[in-house]
């Protein structure tokens, strides 16, 4: 805190503690969005059926390790992870719509670009190593 020359008394914060003070309350404010968003996430997967739910709880680990950047939200009211607000990946639950399989998204904000045409989503029956892996590399790709 600057100290008033005349006096010594203390005058209020400089404009460089009011700058930092607004960034703490916006890192606040973003931590406190990730950690709701990632409750809701979670709530949503714990009210899947199986296979769906132990799926998702799969996805969701795979999707925290391979982009830590991401922040779980729901979309839809099913589990999505954005970058700066903006949806990059979802899953989709085979029984909320009644397919007969689960869905991987990417959304155009995904970084997933191939020449003039590329998936942009991913049947999902069962998880294995190999779909995981798969998974993992995709979602690394898609945010960088």
């Amino acid at each position: 805190m600057e100290k008033n020359q005349a006096n010594g008394k203390p005058k209020g914060f400089s404009d460089e503690e009011r700058a930092a003070m607004k960034e703490r309350a916006q890192e606040l404010k973003a931590e406190a969005e990730k950690a709701g968003g990632e409750s809701e996430v979670l709530a949503k997967i714990a009210q899947m059926q199986e296979p769906d739910r132990a799926m998702a709880k799969r996805l969701h680990a795979i999707i925290k390790a391979s982009a830590p950047a991401l922040s779980p939200k729901t979309w839809y009211g099913m589990p999505a992870y954005a970058k700066d607000g903006k949806v990059v990946c979802f899953f989709q639950s085979a029984q909320k719509f009644k397919s007969r399989y689960s869905t991987i998204g990417f959304s155009d904000e995904a970084n997933l670009d191939e020449g003039d045409m590329w998936p942009t989503s991913f049947a999902l029956k069962k998880l294995t190593a190999a779909e995981e892996a798969r998974i993992g590399a995709l979602v690394k790709k898609a945010v960088s």
